[in-house]
């Protein structure tokens, strides 16, 4: 029905000698494009991660193992800064950057193909092809389940920490406690914040 409407439109153009001007035909040119575009699939976050040349890197750390990973950090700092001369009674809080990372191994091949060819004209033209394939690893459980295979397992980063000490306010023991904290977690001096405990 449309189609039949756009012919009368167009018939009705040629007949009066009335074309659409260069820009109203850019105009529905660069629409067309857009409709085009739009309609065009998007690929999802886990088939861009296959095309990369890196190992793949999936966050699998939940909230719930990240705030226990946090508590097991925090009481042991507060166990080993408690026995540090002048500290006393201190408490710990540790905040993380990010969730643990497994990298799951992938098992990659790839090829190389080079043509040489030559016309009759004495020109020559070389021709490189090169293929890449990446497949996931998968280990076999018990049950008869398969996982990814895991190769490598990245603790999350801490962002900074909190140290709530007796003899906070004693600028030995600051330093003392800013010296382990860097020592335990590689965390920047500027990160560490020490208070006194009311």
């Amino acid at each position: 029905m449309e189609s039949k409407k756009w012919k009368e439109w167009i018939g009705g153009l040629v007949k009066r000698e009335k074309l659409p001007k260069k820009n109203q035909l850019l105009i529905l040119l660069l629409i067309g494009i857009l409709l085009l575009v739009i309609t065009v699939p998007v690929p999802s976050g886990s088939e861009v991660n296959d095309n990369t040349d890196t190992a793949v890197e999936a966050d699998i750390f939940s909230s719930s193992e990240s705030g226990a990973y946090e508590a097991y950090l925090e009481e042991k700092t507060a166990e080993i800064l408690s026995q540090v001369e002048g500290v006393g009674e201190v408490s710990v809080m540790i905040t993380l950057k990010s969730g643990s990372q497994k990298i799951i191994e992938k098992d990659q091949s790839s090829s190389s193909q080079t043509t040489t060819e030559s016309d009759s004209s004495g020109g020559t033209r070389t021709v490189e092809d090169t293929s890449s394939d990446k497949t996931s690893i998968y280990s076999q459980n018990e049950d008869g389940s398969s996982d990814p295979y895991v190769s490598k397992e990245l603790t999350p980063e801490i962002e900074g920490v909190v140290v709530i000490a007796e003899g906070g306010e004693d600028a030995v023991v600051q330093r003392n406690i800013t010296e382990a904290v860097q020592a335990l977690f590689g965390v920047e001096a500027h990160k560490i914040k020490i208070m006194k405990r009311a």
